[in-house]
């Protein structure tokens, strides 16, 4: 449900986009330095926890938590894009960019409670954040082919993570509704990328790189457990790979 709706609100924001850039071109007579874009791809982690290790007391028993990173979590998400760029000159563009986030969760083995391993199935990772970054054109031998490199940084909202904790030996199931609360996340990325001229304002485009998403916000039933260090590490560093489509107006 959460997935839909702001995939709703991208594709509602992308267009209101368009047709406010479409408008402004009509009527403005520097209406060719705006362009938008839209974009998905896949998302790959490379580094991060969900959880960190610990070792405390949950429901009365001893606990040991294992660290979990994203890529066994989650492993690779998707992400979608929509972006406004300002061109300042053939070779430099300041941009705004919409990015959503999101990966489903694989149950893993969290760790031990009691004489029990200790499982967790974890709700979906979602992250919508909103970026404002440099590009810099590099000419190649073929004007239908451009290069550029960006770097960008930003802010963004990921949403609360449940989790729903098992532990079979000891006949116990434990289910934590905003396990994360919704966390405000400071975004940054460096990316690379081309451009490929497909039409005479319209452009093909392919690019990656890093994204970095700040950590995750404290666990409060975890306080005064001796697991509160859990989100520790959970700053998450990832591999986007994205392509899309690029209008220029006149």
């Amino acid at each position: 449900m959460r997935i839909a709706q702001h995939v709703c609100g991208i594709l509602v924001f992308a267009c209101a986009w368009v047709l406010a850039s479409s408008a402004y071109a009509q009527s403005a007579p520097d209406a060719s330095r705006f362009v938008v874009d839209v974009g998905v791809g896949v998302d790959a982690s490379i580094n991060g926890n969900v959880n960190s290790g610990a070792i405390g007391r949950l429901e009365g028993q001893a606990a040991a938590i294992l660290p979990s990173s994203y890529g066994d979590v989650y492993g690779t998400g998707i992400q979608l894009r929509v972006g406004v760029g300002y061109v300042l000159n053939d070779a430099t563009e300041l941009r705004g960019v919409l990015i959503f986030q999101s990966a489903d969760a694989d149950l893993v083995r969290l760790g031990d409670l009691g004489p029990s391993s200790l499982y967790a199935q974890y709700s979906d990772y979602q992250n919508l954040a909103l970026d404002f970054g440099y590009r810099r054109y590099i000419p190649t031998p073929s004007r239908n082919l451009r290069a550029f490199a960006e770097g960008t940084i930003g802010f963004g909202f990921i949403d609360s993570i449940n989790a729903e904790l098992a532990a079979p030996q000891s006949n116990a199931i434990l289910s934590s509704t905003d396990f994360y609360d919704q966390t405000a996340a400071f975004t940054w990325s460096i990316s690379g990328g081309v451009l490929f001229r497909v039409a005479e304002q319209l452009d093909f485009t392919a690019q990656l790189g890093l994204r970095h998403a700040s950590g995750l916000s404290e666990v409060d039933q975890f306080i005064g457990t001796g697991l509160d260090d859990i989100n520790n590490d959970s700053a998450r560093l990832t591999f986007p790979v994205v392509v899309g489509l690029r209008v220029r107006f006149k």
